[in-house]
């Protein structure tokens, strides 16, 4: 875990964390585009970042999803796994972030969010830590709180999960139970 590359305002930052936001395609997904003959969409999602998802509402961290594109994948995966909000077909991800602040009652303070492309940028800036993976956009990469060490689709999401857990001091009891 990387936690100690944080500075001390990122990690008071972080224990304020409510409410973790995922990009799909590149960072849940490798962010390529895979179709089958018959035009339907296939995505590949890592089981790590899963399981990453589920100790974060383990821990009473809420979890959403926006996506620019639309797929009946994303919506059974996140189903699948208890997202509270998945939305989908959304390009501004920033106006989506704040309908689902609107309805939560959450806000950027409480907020950390994960992209990896120009889109993902503003909700990146906007909340209390923004994280991207290795392979995202330069500008991204720049403007970013902290990157994770994995790519998009490759466990990155694990990472960041874990990363939030570690700095509210829950991952440990949340590992434990598998021991």
């Amino acid at each position: 875990m990387t936690e100690h590359a944080l500075s001390d305002a990122l990690k008071q930052r972080l224990h304020a964390i409510r409410l973790a936001v995922f990009d799909v395609d590149g960072v849940l997904t490798t962010g390529a585009l895979n179709f089958l003959p018959d035009g339907q969409e296939v995505k590949t999602f890592h089981t790590l970042d899963g399981l990453g998802i589920k100790l974060l509402h383990q821990a009473g961290i809420r979890t959403a999803i926006i996506t620019g594109r639309s797929s009946s994948q994303v919506s059974m995966r996140a189903k699948a796994l208890g997202i509270h909000w998945c939305i989908q077909g959304r390009e501004d991800k920033l106006v989506a972030l704040e309908e689902i602040w609107q309805e939560s009652g959450e806000s950027a303070a409480t907020t950390a969010y994960i992209g990896d492309d120009l889109p993902d940028l503003s909700a990146i800036t906007t909340v209390a830590f923004g994280v991207t993976v290795p392979n995202g956009h330069p500008l991204v990469c720049k403007e970013a709180d902290w990157c994770t060490t994995r790519r998009g689709g490759e466990g990155a999401a694990r990472e960041f999960c874990e990363l939030l857990l570690a700095s509210q001091g829950k991952l440990n009891d949340l590992i434990g139970a598998f021991r």
